[in-house]
């Protein structure tokens, strides 16, 4: 086999560092992911080492040079870190800001006092999708059990039927909806468009959080009628506090960044003048980052002021709200990595290659292959990295909407039927005291609900837009 012997380049710019055939290549993408299986359920080994050793043997058995395969993986990690590692950690500080000030209860309480009987699934399904803006799911999990427990036991709820609209909401944010990292690692990989994406995404996260939220949990509490279990029923932030944030104030601190970063998408679309004065400044304030930012210097006045935080609070505020995001950024930076090692050994152009023969839709493609490598490992982060990296090639040739189409339905596979090794089946599963059955027969249920249901209208939308 002959081996191409070339420079690393950038991420965007990348050559094939081996020029195995496509046999091999597909050997060596089967085994490149078994390994990161295995580790994952067998050994119980970190994302992170596990990411990191199936690159190399990926790299390893498609015949590339090691020295090559190592490259390729620490200059996508590099790249990735450094494309949603500063999102990733203002979300972070913006979260842990949200819930150390009492602002999510504030949210959670306003809600509640307005809504009861019937109502409540809905008011559940909304609480989880605006607190699930900017919070990480298992964050979002352990502030949100709290009021569904208290919700299920003070009102004679069915569990079920308060706790599957919260966990829909928090689910469909996660996996849908940036700022979360999934989607902002897939929109970095396939260069969508972050404010497009995120337009879409809203869209299809209503109609998917509807279904798999208050409609399926009345099929839910049927399945599974279990009482709120006292034991879980955790102190809540503000029962500490004196005084806390208003809605109001709260709300607006949350939204911002998600308004400001859509409103830059419009601007592109109704002026397209990259010269225009107007445009220049929305592409600046709508930028994730300066958009995030904006969010958590806001929640300063908005949220912790408020709440009576001085300023030698806030420094050790940030540290708590980084120190549990760790793990998550070496993982999201790992699958980054295992992406750029996909690329250079020609993988992305092998599927791209394949592809032009099958009928089978790209984006069809990208949701099979992203619900593979969740029922696999478990993670839907490594499912979106992993997914990304294999159909970003596809998007080459797509426009600007059918490429955010793609990063979504990347996203709605990795959520397909969470089961024994998701940390977040086990998550649920303690918190409501359920045993296994019963968390496959809601959350699990659940989880394919949103895939499914998410897929099917992404591709809906590619045949109209």
């Amino acid at each position: 086999m002959t081996r191409l012997s070339v420079e690393m380049l950038a991420a965007d710019t990348v050559a094939p560092i081996t020029s195995a055939g496509h046999a091999q290549l597909g050997i060596a993408v089967l085994a490149g992911i078994a390994v990161i299986v295995v580790l994952i359920t067998q050994f119980k080994l970190h994302a992170f080492l596990s990411l990191t050793i199936g690159s190399l043997a990926l790299g390893a058995i498609a015949g590339a040079p090691l020295d090559k395969v190592i490259a390729s993986f620490t200059t996508g990690l590099g790249t990735t870190v450094a494309g949603v590692g500063v999102l990733i950690a203002l979300g972070a500080i913006l979260g842990k800001m949200l819930a150390d000030s009492g602002g999510a209860d504030q949210i959670v309480d306003t809600i509640l006092a307005k809504a009861g009987g019937r109502a409540m699934p809905w008011a559940m399904v909304l609480i989880a999708s605006v607190i699930g803006l900017p919070l990480f799911f298992e964050v979002g999990v352990v502030l949100l059990i709290p009021v569904v427990l208290m919700v299920a036991k003070r009102g004679n709820y069915s569990l079920m039927r308060i706790g599957i609209p919260a966990l829909a909401g928090l689910s469909v944010m996660h996996g849908l909806v940036p700022p979360h990292p999934g989607p902002l690692v897939a929109i970095d990989a396939v260069k969508a468009n972050l404010g497009v994406t995120l337009a879409l995404g809203v869209l299809i996260a209503i109609p998917t959080v509807i279904i798999a939220g208050p409609l399926f949990s009345k099929v839910a509490a049927r399945w599974v009628d279990v009482p709120a279990p006292d034991r879980m029923l955790p102190q809540r932030a503000s029962e500490e506090l004196e005084r806390r944030p208003g809605f109001g104030a709260t709300l607006a601190t949350i939204l911002l960044p998600v308004v400001l970063m859509l409103s830059k998408a419009l601007v592109d679309i109704v002026i397209d003048d990259p010269t225009n004065l107007t445009q220049r400044v929305f592409d600046v304030i709508g930028s994730p980052l300066i958009a995030l930012l904006a969010a958590v210097l806001l929640g300063i006045f908005t949220l912790l002021r408020p709440a009576g935080f001085g300023k030698e609070r806030l420094t050790p505020l940030v540290e708590k709200g980084l120190a549990p995001i760790a793990g998550i950024l070496l993982i999201v930076g790992a699958g980054g990595g295992f992406k750029q090692t996909l690329i250079d050994t020609g993988v992305g152009q092998m599927i791209l290659d394949i592809s032009k023969d099958w009928s089978i839709p790209a984006l069809l493609l990208a949701w099979l292959i992203a619900v593979g490598i969740r029922l696999a490992t478990g993670s839907a982060t490594v499912a979106t990295v992993s997914a990304a990296g294999l159909v970003a090639p596809l998007a080459a040739d797509m426009s600007t909407t059918h490429t955010a189409l793609l990063v979504l339905a990347i996203g709605a596979g990795s959520l397909f039927f969470s089961h024994v090794n998701d940390a977040g089946f086990w998550l649920v599963k303690e918190y409501f005291g359920l045993n296994v059955g019963q968390t496959i027969k809601t959350w699990s249920v659940m989880e394919t609900i949103i895939s499914v249901v998410a897929g099917g209208l992404v591709l809906i939308l590619s045949l109209v837009i």
